[in-house]
């Protein structure tokens, strides 16, 4: 018989990922894919955002339709850092007289040198490269075959990219998701998976204008956490709520209690009474999602990344339209200390000019950034 192994975080699972199988299906006249889902991905410090069972459970719906492919929890009992050579080892001794593939993503195959050794997943199965119509993997093809002695098998199909940490803010964020199964979806609805229980009540507050700007920097802080050491979910989360009180006035009974910080311009003090919301009515404890939350908009110095990242997707994302927004966002992408200075920077220089006044946190913050980037 002729087995693929399909592995991946499946965090969700989505229409492509059952595309490539597909795709794998009529290419190789494949008799059977194993679909395996990680129990910890080596290249994802922070692991999944849903259970291992969770996940089971999605890829159990989104396959079910495929009679030859079956889902597999041998990762997941494996348990510890699921490493692919492991499961190949382990399945080409289940099956021994069986040709055994091993399926990636095109997007993959540049990382594939890197991986924990990559010559033992070659000498159990073939590697089959299995990308979008319009991806070349063909330029790795050199290099592989100097590296391994062998080739890998490429295979296009028709399909549209899907990236799951979008689908991940989708869903916290309640947007449609036609990537998703429709079962999938159900599922995850259902069980409350992904997302955080305050962001729905956080964005009931702000105008529909506001929840899509809201939208839009969660997407670009989710994209860019995990290259700069965040937890996806802190990033999501302090994205998601921190504009929640653009639109409460301090005489709201949500802000009794709350004590203003003097001197502040007014439109600084919704980082402040954010903040407030984000911890007393929404529940929020962690500190450092709270202080993300309470300096968004002015800085301050010391920020840990996960305060410059949301600082900066709040400034930088996609509906933003300002001088020189493109030349930031591609620094953003590069270097996130590098784009927080360059962003205090301007905007210190810019209010100083026009004769604006330039508020004392955000000032310290951008002498402080200084400081660090001369040393």
């Amino acid at each position: 018989m002729k087995i693929a192994l399909f592995g991946g975080s499946f965090d969700p699972v989505h229409n492509e990922h059952v595309r490539y199988v597909q795709a794998a299906k009529a290419a190789l006249g494949l008799d059977r894919v194993y679909i395996i889902p990680s129990h910890i991905a080596p290249h994802k410090a922070f692991g999944a955002a849903a259970s291992g069972a969770d996940r089971l459970q999605m890829c159990n719906l989104a396959f079910r339709n495929l009679p030859y492919a079956e889902v597999s929890d041998y990762e997941l009992r494996a348990a510890g850092t699921s490493y692919s050579y492991l499961t190949c080892r382990a399945f080409a001794e289940r099956f021994p007289n069986d040709e055994l593939y091993f399926l990636v993503g095109a997007d993959m195959l540049e990382d594939f040198f890197t991986w924990k050794n990559p010559d033992d997943i070659l000498a159990h199965a073939t590697l089959v490269a299995c990308g979008r119509e319009g991806e070349n993997p063909a330029e790795f093809r050199e290099e592989f075959f100097r590296r391994f002695g062998k080739e890998f098998i490429s295979i296009s199909f028709a399909g549209d990219a899907a990236a799951s940490h979008k689908l991940r803010v989708d869903l916290a964020f309640r947007k449609p998701t036609p990537d998703l199964d429709r079962a999938v979806r159900r599922y995850i609805d259902e069980n409350r998976l992904y997302g955080h229980p305050a962001i729905a009540p956080a964005l009931a507050l702000e105008k529909p204008q506001r929840r899509e700007h809201s939208y839009r920097v969660a997407l670009m802080a989710v994209a860019r956490a995990r290259s700069v050491g965040v937890a996806e979910g802190k990033a999501l989360l302090a994205s998601a709520l921190h504009d929640c009180a653009k639109y409460v006035p301090l005489t709201s009974p949500l802000l009794e209690d709350f004590t203003p910080p003097e001197n502040v311009p007014p439109p600084v003090m919704h980082q402040y009474t954010g903040a407030y919301l984000a911890r007393h009515a929404f529940g929020i404890e962690d500190e450092e999602v709270l202080d993300a939350i309470r300096y968004h908009t002015s800085g301050r110095a010391g920020m840990t990344a996960l305060g410059k990242l949301v600082f900066l997707a709040d400034m930088l994302e996609s509906g933003r339209s300002f001088d020189g927004v493109e030349r930031l966002r591609e620094i953003f992408w590069k270097d996130l200390d590098g784009c927080f200075y360059e962003a205090l920077r301007e905007q210190t220089e810019y209010l100083a000019a026009s004769g604006g006044r330039v508020y004392p946190l955000t000032r310290e913050a951008y002498e402080y950034e200084k400081a660090r980037q001369n040393r």
